[in-house]
């Protein structure tokens, strides 16, 4: 036992420092960082300090799975860094790592449901309302939905009738990864189908909901972290089995489940003036990888196994996912450059602080409420 303890003592004391992405000293105009005066009653008014509940539905890119793993330690990927995840964790602080809970830490310190440190999500001391299973596909999302509906019901600290949610959605990968094997199972309508009958559940059972579903990625990016590096390869093809079949054209598939997704925002989820969702686009006409100076892709970007995001990848594509947010819908960007860090971390509309929905994203005017003082 004490050859044990002394080993890994010794191993903690080498083990390499995680590279990560924070944003240092970000504010915004005080303004537009304010409650609004009264709690909004329409979800098209919605301040961002107004948000007192984080929620998400996922798989392992939500449940951060290898995030916080240290370099070449590929079994690190099995352990979920739900603190890390970059929608729902709410490890560190904004300055050591962006996620989108630490931005909306800054507008509410009292957000709720924010997922801490490593586990499982059965663990509620962690995953808290995370409830994104590794290896989920759009037809698990109904199951997690209800799990959500179930902890917020069963939490005493939360208000459902009355305090306001988000719920931050993110799926596909493994829907796109085995649609070769199933295509009866797993095309897009059917991808578009069970997104929507999970949302559903959520606007049947979650008044005061705003829905924040970031478009499928195309896998198929990761050939070009392939080609560079063998190791990468095989964890590809061991985690994507569509990744082995030369003949399957994974790009043109995910254009048809980008497409099938989009059809969930013909306004089906805009009945009532309290509950919407909004499709953050930003990464469905991504073209590459995030890369090195020298052109090489960016391995410190990835976990261990080249596919999950590592902490830096979830603090990068936090930022992206904030960014888009406070795009007005129909104007978002649906193309990111993960390479380039100079972008700025913006801040809300002054003309329109809001959490842009379809309808004040045409016109901002009938939804202005003033902030407090």
């Amino acid at each position: 036992l004490v050859a044990c303890l002394t080993l890994a003592l010794v191993a903690l004391a080498f083990a390499e420092d995680i590279k990560d992405y924070g944003y240092p000293n970000w504010k915004c105009d005080s303004e537009v960082m304010k409650k609004s005066k009264t709690k909004p009653t329409s979800v098209h008014s919605l301040r961002y300090a107004d948000i007192d509940i984080i929620g998400a539905l996922g798989d392992s890119l939500t449940a951060a799975n290898g995030a916080g793993a240290q370099p070449h330690d590929v079994l690190g990927v099995a352990i979920q860094y739900r603190g890390l995840a970059w929608g729902i964790g709410g490890d560190k602080s904004l300055d050591e790592h962006v996620t989108l809970t630490n931005i909306l830490k800054k507008f509410n310190p009292d957000i709720f449901g924010y997922s801490i440190k490593t586990g499982s999500a059965n663990v509620w001391e962690t995953a808290k309302l995370n409830t994104a299973i590794p290896g989920a596909k759009s037809a698990n999302l109904v199951e997690q939905a209800t799990d959500l509906v179930r902890r917020m019901r069963d939490h005493p600290e939360i208000d459902i009738p009355n305090q306001w949610k988000l719920i931050h959605i993110f799926i596909g990968a493994n829907d796109v990864c085995d649609w070769c094997t199933h295509e009866d199972q797993l095309g897009e309508n059917h991808f578009r189908d069970s997104i929507g009958a999970a949302v559903q559940i959520l606007k049947d059972n979650l008044p005061k909901t705003v829905v924040v579903l970031v478009g499928v990625v195309d896998v198929s990016l990761l050939r070009k972290v392939d080609a560079f590096n063998q190791f990468c390869d095989g964890t590809h093809r061991h985690e994507c089995h569509c990744e082995e079949d030369a003949h399957v054209d994974i790009t043109t598939e995910t254009k048809k489940y980008q497409e099938a997704e989009q059809e969930l925002m013909d306004g089906r989820f805009d009945t009532t003036d309290d509950f919407t969702l909004v499709i953050q686009p930003f990464f469905e006409e991504m073209d590459t990888v995030p890369v090195l100076p020298n052109g090489d892709p960016d391995l410190t970007f990835f976990a261990p196994d080249c596919f999950h995001f590592s902490a830096f990848g979830h603090g990068v594509v936090g930022k992206t996912l904030w960014n888009n947010m406070l795009q007005p819908v129909g104007v978002k960007d649906r193309w990111v450059n993960l390479t380039d860090l100079t972008p700025a971390l913006n801040c809300p509309d002054q003309a329109c602080p809001f959490l842009r929905t379809t309808k004040n994203s045409v016109d901002c005017k009938p939804y202005m409420t003033p902030a407090a003082n």
